[in-house]
């Protein structure tokens, strides 16, 4: 046990949030539990973690999250360990919700350099229905910016999923390659447009950033098979395209190629998005689930083959790989999966409550009667 890397659980603890603050003991080790000394509350060490209040034991409950994130069916998981199959799907929607709501907050934060983004969507079998999930790589750290879930491949779906993409972005000088579907130019037009503030009042008018660059490649198929591929420029230059695409290491033409390598990763993955398989989601809440906990477990546990290098020479080992996430300078060092189900969800920053009404009358204090 750790105490300077938990914090205070306590929704209205004076100390709530932040770590290392010295204010986190261990009252029992035995019993695996920490306590607050400000506000004097114990939580348990697996607190905001999907091992929290199981019976299961821990180390058996990442086993079965590692092997679901690398294609496992969950009647595999049944027959293996022997439990139950609603057991496990308990499990896997906890680990679902924890990488959405924990770690994936962290790419969010705009400080990812994003100079050529690709996006692309998969249709996915469903109960009784199929569904399309879209989804968005950065080119050069081959970094998974997040996915949306929709009945219906339309605008609202494109729109949706093009703030994932502007929020992990520090910069909206970029190159954006995607497919021939014509509400990719409606929505990257209207989500990349930063407020132009002159400092007068009113709200600020939207302008369309000079830097962004978007281009098309429309595949004609005849049979299933592809005939021709139509390269467009939508926006920019074509040379400013094609220096971008060098210095990204993006190819040598407009094309998605390495958003269908992402979407070949999940489908291996991830057990409903096999094209003929007998494990079919039954509902987009566990598809949702699925997609963030892969897309987590590729961002800092899985090392691509196409981000490693040549190692220096001397070192004892021939190669030098990253993962997607190391390649952003996001984290310093490889996860594994026991850590990626055991690093706890902080809570939000407490934020004072509104105050509604009419604000008191000050009252001014009583003044002593001057003696005449």
């Amino acid at each position: 046990m750790n105490p300077p890397s938990q914090f205070c659980h306590t929704p209205q603890g004076p100390a709530r949030g932040p770590r290392g603050q010295g204010n986190i003991r261990v009252p029992s080790d035995a019993d695996q539990r920490y306590r607050c000394t400000p506000c004097g509350q114990t939580c348990a060490a697996t607190k905001g973690t999907p091992c929290y209040r199981l019976r299961t034991a821990a180390d058996v409950v990442t086993v079965v999250l590692t092997l679901v994130c690398h294609g496992c069916a969950l009647q595999a998981m049944v027959a293996a360990f022997g439990l139950d199959e609603r057991t496990v799907a308990a499990w896997v929607a906890r680990a679902g919700q924890h990488c959405q709501q924990g770690p994936q907050p962290v790419v969010q934060q705009g400080r990812v350099d994003l100079p050529h983004v690709q996006a692309d969507e998969l249709w996915v079998k469903r109960v009784g229905r199929r569904v399309w999930m879209a989804m968005a790589v950065a080119v050069p750290s081959r970094l998974w910016l997040g996915g949306v879930i929709s009945p219906h491949r339309h605008q609202v779906l494109i729109t949706t999923r093009a703030p994932l993409v502007r929020s992990c972005a520090h910069s909206l000088a970029r190159l954006v390659g995607v497919d021939g579907l014509a509400s990719y130019v409606t929505a990257c037009l209207r989500v990349f447009r930063p407020p132009r503030r002159t400092g007068r009042r009113g709200r600020p008018r939207l302008r369309l950033a000079k830097e962004l660059l978007l281009g098309q490649g429309v595949t004609r198929y005849v049979q299933r098979r592809v005939v021709s591929v139509e390269r467009r420029v939508v926006r920019g230059t074509e040379a400013a395209i094609a220096a971008v695409l060098a210095t990204s290491g993006g190819g040598s033409g407009i094309k998605t190629a390495y958003s269908a390598r992402l979407n070949a990763t999940f489908r291996a993955s991830l057990a409903p998005l096999a094209r003929r398989g007998r494990a079919i989601a039954p509902t987009e809440a566990v598809l949702t689930a699925g997609m963030w906990r892969v897309g987590w477990a590729y961002h800092v546990c899985w090392l691509p083959q196409r981000l490693r290098l040549a190692a220096p020479a001397g070192a004892p080992w021939q190669w030098q790989e990253w993962t997607p996430a190391m390649a952003a300078s996001l984290p310093d060092h490889r996860w594994t999966m026991r850590q990626l189900f055991r690093d706890q969800v902080p809570l939000p920053p407490w934020v004072a409550p509104k105050r509604r009404g009419r604000p008191p009358k000050r009252v001014e204090p009583p003044t002593r009667a001057l003696a005449t």
